[in-house]
C-alpha cells in the first residue's frame, strides 16, 4: 500500500490533537535508558582512613579502591551526626536531625525495667519515633512517583521498610519478632545478596533504587577465617586483627555488588553514592570502640568519604572540600529529575560552584537513648561545625559529664582540622574571634 506525505501529515496532526485533549503526560516513567538508577552503599561503624584508597596501610579494600577511581570522591565528607540511627535518617530526609527529631537510637529506658522491649509505654515511644520520618519527603517515596521501585536491605532502625518509603525490603520491624535495628535485612551481606540480586531482576525495565546498608564491618567482628588470619599476621591486637578483616569482608561485600551491576548490563545507567554511617576506632585491647570515635563529637565518629559513581555523568577526580551527607539526598533528586522537596538544606554535590560557595557544614551529636524524643535540643551533647580549615565543637553541658578524650577538659574545642585531623591541639583561648564566629553560623544553623 501506497502511503502519501498528505496521509502522514494528516495522522501526525490527529496525534497532536490528541495530546492537545488529555495533556502532556506529567510523569513519564523512564525504562534503564532513561532514569539512572541508584545504589546506596552504606558502610557501618568504619573509620573514615580505613581504606586503601584513603591511604590505610595494611587494610586491604580492592573493590571500593576501583569504586574511588571511578567516581567523583569527596575524602572530607560528614556525617551530621555520629550515631546511626538519626546518621541514616540524614540520608533518606535530606534534614538534619533535630529538624526531624530523629536524634537517637531509642527513646528513654524506663527506670527499672530490664527488658525495655517488652514494656508497653517503651514500645509505644519506639514506634512514635518510627513514625517521625513518614512525616517528611522521603527518597526512595518520591522517587517512587517517577515510577522508581526501591528495596530495603541491612541497618534500619524505623520499623518496616515501607516507613522509609520503599516499595520493598527486608525489615519487618515487628517488634514481637525481635524487630530492632534491622532484623531480618541484617542478613544482607553476611549471609548472601541473592535478595538483592532477585530485587534487581524483577524490576525488569522500572529504573531501581537499592538500600545496601549491610551491618559490615559492624560488630560482631566475627570475619571469615581466611581474612582473619591475614590480618592476625599484621597487627598483635585480636582486636585490631578482626576489625580489619571485617573491613576487607565488606569491600568483598561491595565487589560482589557492584560486579552484579557489570554483568547485568546496568553499571553505566546507574548511580552508585558511598558513605560511612558513622566512624569507629577499634579500642586494641577490647571489643569495643575509642570514646573518641562512634558517638563521638570529633572527625573519628563524623568524618567519612563521599563517593558517586556515574558514567559518563560524573568525572572521577578527587575533592578536598568538606561536605555532608545531607547533601546526597538533593543530589539524587536532581541526578534522576526530580523536584528537590522545600526545606532541604543540602547542596547539589554535583554542582561544583555550590559546593565551593558554602560557608560552613553543620552537625549535632546525640544521646544514643533520648531524654524526650519531642525534644531534641534535650537530647543533644554537642553541636559543632567545620568552616574551611577550622572545627569548632560546643558542648551541652547539661548531657555531657565527662570527655570522650582522656585528659581534656569539658568546654569548647577548636581545631585547625586540615594540619590537626586527629584534633590533638585545642585552639580555644588562641582564636577567640574564631570561637565567636563559628558560634554565630551554629547557633544560626540550629533554628533551622
Amino acid at each position: 500500500m501506497k502511503v502519501s506525505v498528505s496521509n502522514i501529515l494528516r495522522l501526525y496532526l490527529a496525534c497532536l490533537g490528541i495530546v492537545w485533549l488529555l495533556g502532556w503526560p506529567t510523569d513519564l516513567v523512564a525504562g534503564p535508558t532513561g532514569a539512572p538508577n541508584v545504589v546506596l552503599i552504606i558502610s557501618d561503624d568504619q573509620g573514615w582512613g580505613d581504606f586503601g584508597f584513603m591511604g590505610h596501610p595494611h587494610i586491604q579494600t580492592p573493590h571500593l579502591d576501583r569504586l574511588a577511581r571511578e567516581s567523583l570522591v569527596y575524602r572530607h565528607g560528614y556525617v551530621p551526626s555520629s550515631l546511626c540511627c538519626p546518621s541514616l535518617a540524614v540520608v533518606l530526609t535530606g534534614k538534619y536531625p533535630h529538624q526531624t527529631k530523629i536524634t537517637g537510637n531509642e527513646p528513654p529506658r524506663p527506670q527499672g525495667v530490664k527488658q525495655p522491649y517488652r514494656d508497653p509505654g517503651f514500645l509505644a515511644q519506639v514506634n512514635e519515633l518510627n513514625g517521625f520520618m513518614a512525616q517528611h519527603a522521603r527518597l526512595p517515596h518520591e522517587l517512587g512517583k517517577a515510577g522508581y521501585v526501591s528495596f530495603q536491605t541491612g541497618k534500619w532502625w524505623a520499623g518496616n521498610y515501607q516507613t522509609g518509603g520503599f516499595t520493598q525490603g527486608m525489615s519487618h520491624g515487628d517488634q514481637s519478632r525481635g524487630g530492632r535495628h534491622g532484623d531480618e535485612g541484617l542478613e544482607i551481606g553476611r549471609k548472601s545478596l541473592q535478595p538483592i540480586y532477585k530485587f534487581i531482576k524483577e524490576a525488569a525495565d522500572r529504573p531501581f533504587l537499592v538500600w545496601y546498608a549491610p551491618m559490615l564491618p559492624h560488630q560482631p567482628h566475627n570475619p571469615p577465617e581466611r581474612l582473619l588470619q591475614k590480618y592476625v599476621r599484621q597487627n598483635p591486637s585480636p582486636q585490631i586483627a578482626k576489625y580489619w578483616a571485617m573491613c576487607e569482608w565488606f569491600d568483598e561485600t561491595c565487589g560482589e555488588l557492584l560486579g552484579h551491576l557489570e554483568e547485568q548490563g546496568l553499571a553505566k545507567n546507574t548511580i552508585v553514592v558511598f558513605m560511612i554511617d558513622n566512624g569507629w576506632i577499634q579500642d586494641p585491647d577490647r571489643a569495643a570502640y575509642r570514646s573518641d570515635s562512634k558517638q563521638s563529637q570529633y572527625d573519628g565518629g563524623l568524618r567519612t568519604p563521599i563517593m558517586i559513581r556515574w558514567p559518563e555523568h560524573v568525572a572521577p577526580r578527587i575533592v578536598d572540600t568538606p561536605v555532608s551527607s545531607v547533601d546526597i539526598a538533593p543530589t539524587l533528586y536532581r541526578a534522576c529529575g526530580r523536584d528537590v522537596p522545600a526545606g532541604l538544606p543540602g547542596i547539589d554535590l554535583l554542582d561544583e560552584q555550590a559546593v565551593a560557595n558554602r560557608q560552613a557544614i553543620f552537625g549535632a551529636c546525640f544521646l544514643h537513648n533520648a531524654v524526650d524524643i519531642h525534644a531534641p535540643e534535650k537530647n543533644v551533647t554537642y553541636r559543632w561545625c567545620v568552616s574551611g580549615e577550622w572545627k569548632l565543637i560546643l558542648p551541652n553541658l547539661v548531657n555531657v559529664k565527662q570527655p570522650n578524650k582522656p585528659g581534656r577538659d569539658i568546654g569548647p574545642e577548636l581545631y585547625r582540622i586540615k594540619i590537626d585531623p586527629t584534633e590533638e591541639n585545642n585552639l580555644v583561648k588562641m582564636h577567640p574571634e574564631q570561637v565567636e564566629r563559628l558560634t554565630k553560623l551554629i547557633d544560626r544553623w540550629w533554628k533551622l
